[in-house]
């Protein structure tokens, strides 16, 4: 077993290491918890290395099992660092998070706020990305909305799970006293979260939820006669990952009032801007086309809630 634990511990701080080194912009720019995680596994690996080369009773009877299941649960949290790696933003989404003229950019460890310089209207847009993507990437996508004068705030998850930021809508609710009612939407899983904020607060007498906006994503649970706010899903009629036919079925746990749009040739990984993602489909338009289609429909969207 000395071997075993001098390979996993030489094999944890690669791998922590490589993640450090090729998840960079995220370790700066993402919520800390991702880069906790690998401070720990460091640390961890670390000492147990240094341990190794000391002299130690031989592994026997229940200790040899112990380090067996200890050695397994090693190997299992490395994979899981390796899959949490999150995919990071890329152009023009960088290039919308600077502030303009007619757009100020805040960015903190745990959020993005994008705040109309004039014009700002009453109604904001709480955004929760997908599943381990940079919240960066939907900065392009969103900011013609924070140019019509909506506030929009999109929350960085902890280690990129929309689970994880279950609280953040509550939190944005008391944080921004300008804002009196709210759209929430969001990506993929950053979707369903959504779905999970819109039904208890849709009846809120203070900073309601008035709409609920769906990319490439749908609800976990059936609320077609919960919902009372209008509901826009837009869907990519080559997504990979939430196919057409998922939209569809979905369509039974939403208000009868509920809009659907296709995006016609768009995929899942382009509601934002973080790259190819695997097990999507294959675009037959362009990302600018598809991102200038999902800007306009939501803007359309906004607008025809009437604030």
């Amino acid at each position: 077993m000395t071997w075993t634990r001098r390979v996993i511990s030489v094999l944890g701080i690669v791998v922590a290491l490589w993640c450090i080194v090729t998840a960079w912009p995220m370790i700066v720019h993402g919520h800390p918890a991702y880069a906790v995680l690998l401070a720990l596994t460091l640390i961890v690996a670390g000492v147990v290395l240094w341990r190794a080369w000391t002299p130690r009773p031989r592994w026997r009877g229940w200790r040899f099992v112990v380090a067996i299941v200890l050695a397994v649960l090693a190997v299992a949290w490395l994979a899981l660092l390796l899959w949490l790696k999150p995919f990071a933003a890329q152009e023009p989404a960088l290039a919308a998070m600077q502030s303009s003229s007619s757009v100020t950019v805040d960015e903190t460890p745990t959020q993005i706020v994008m705040t109309p310089t004039e014009g700002t209207k009453a109604t904001g847009v709480f955004f929760q990305p997908g599943a381990k993507v940079d919240a960066r990437a939907y900065a392009a996508v969103l900011r013609p909305l924070a140019e019509a004068g909506y506030t929009v705030v999109i929350p960085k998850q902890p280690l990129g799970i929309g689970f994880l930021a279950t609280g953040a809508f509550g939190s944005a609710q008391q944080s921004f006293p300008g804002v009196s009612e709210w759209v929430v939407g969001g990506h993929s899983l950053g979707g369903t979260v959504a779905a999970i904020d819109a039904e208890p607060h849709d009846a809120d007498t203070v900073d309601p939820v008035v709409g609920l906006l769906l990319y490439g994503s749908y609800p976990a649970t059936d609320m077609s006669s919960s919902l009372t706010g209008k509901v826009l899903s837009l869907f990519g009629t080559n997504d990979g990952l939430a196919t057409p036919g998922d939209i569809e079925k979905s369509k039974a746990n939403l208000p009868a009032g509920a809009v659907f749009t296709p995006i016609e040739g768009g995929v899942h990984s382009f509601f934002g801007d973080y790259g190819e993602q695997p097990g999507d489909g294959t675009p037959t338009i362009t990302h600018d086309e598809a991102r200038q289609l999902i800007s306009g429909n939501s803007l359309e969207f906004l607008t025809g809630l009437g604030r």
